[in-house]
C-alpha cells in the first residue's frame, strides 16, 4: 500500500513566522503553499519553494480567501466568478515565484474555509475547477475526499486526488467537522496513527453522528500550524511505515 503525506506550509508573512516549515518538509513528501491570500508573501514562497525543492517535496498551490486576520478560516461572501477569479490570482503568484526557483507546481488545494465550502458546494466547486482548467490543464487537484470539488474537477477532466486529515475528526457527510466543535481536531499523535491505520485496512472513516464511512485516499493531511504538528507528522509517519506502508508522493516532485 501506499499513501503520500502532505502538510499546509508556507503560511509565515513579513516578520511573522507560523510552524517549522524546514521540518516538516523533512517529514512530507507534498507541500501545499500559501500564496499571499490567508497568508505569506513573495519571499515566504520563494524560501519555502527552496525549502521543498532542496527536500525533494512536491508542491502544491493552496489558495485561500483574502483573509489574514482570519487566516482564511472564514467564509466571506463572493460569487462563484469572484472566487474563481480570486484562485487564478494566487495560483499565478506561487507559479511565478516557482519559476524563480526553479520548481514546478503540481496540483492545487483549497485552503480552510474555501476548501470547506468548495466541498458542499457545487457552483463554488465548479468555479474552481474551471478556474485550474483555463490556468493550466495539467495541474492536479488535491481535494477532501467524497466531496463537490472531487467531483466537479473529475467532471472537468483535471486528474484528481483525494484527501484525508489525520487530526481532523468527520461527519457522515464526508465533510470536516467544523473547528469549535467537539470533534473537530484529533490533538494526540498516537491516536491520529492509529485511526489512520485503521482506515486504510478497513478503508471506512469514523464520524461523529453515525456509522464509519467509506472513503478513498491517495494523501493524508497533517496541519503544519499547530505547536504538535511536527511531532503528529513524524508519528504518523514512523507507524505507516512500520506497518509497511510505503510513504511516497503521489505525483513525481
Amino acid at each position: 500500500m501506499q499513501i503520500d503525506l502532505n502538510s499546509d506550509l508556507g503560511e509565515s508573512f513579513g516578520p511573522w513566522t507560523m510552524g517549522d516549515d524546514a521540518t516538516m518538509l523533512s517529514l512530507v513528501n507534498s507541500a501545499n503553499i500559501a500564496c499571499g491570500g490567508h497568508a505569506s508573501d513573495p519571499e515566504t514562497m520563494y524560501k519555502t519553494l527552496s525549502l521543498a525543492k532542496q527536500h525533494g517535496v512536491m508542491v502544491g498551490a493552496h489558495p485561500g480567501y483574502n483573509d489574514r486576520e482570519g487566516f482564511g478560516r472564514r467564509v466571506i461572501p463572493m460569487a462563484p466568478d469572484e472566487i474563481g477569479r480570486m484562485v487564478a490570482a494566487q495560483i499565478g503568484a506561487l507559479v511565478s515565484v516557482a519559476a524563480l526557483v526553479p520548481v514546478k507546481v503540481r496540483y492545487v488545494k483549497p485552503h480552510g474555509a474555501l476548501g470547506n465550502l468548495a466541498a458542499r458546494d457545487p457552483d463554488v466547486a465548479c468555479a474552481i475547477a474551471g478556474t485550474i482548467l483555463k490556468i493550466d490543464p495539467t495541474l492536479a487537484v488535491l481535494a477532501i475526499s467524497g466531496t463537490c470539488l472531487e467531483h466537479a474537477a473529475s467532471d472537468a477532466g483535471l486528474t484528481v486526488f483525494s484527501e484525508i486529515f489525520a487530526d481532523r475528526g468527520y461527519l457522515s457527510t464526508g465533510q470536516l467537522v467544523p473547528r469549535g466543535t467537539p470533534g473537530a481536531m484529533i490533538h494526540d499523535a498516537e491516536e491520529a496513527a492509529a485511526r489512520l491505520l485503521a482506515f486504510l485496512k478497513s478503508g471506512k472513516m469514523p464520524v461523529i453522528d453515525g456509522d464509519p464511512i467509506p472513503l478513498a485516499a491517495h494523501s493524508i493531511c497533517v496541519h503544519g500550524d499547530g505547536p504538535a504538528a511536527v511531532a503528529m507528522a513524524r508519528e504518523i509517519r514512523q507507524r505507516l511505515e512500520a506497518d509497511g506502508v510505503t510513504v511516497s508522493a503521489f505525483l513525481n516532485p
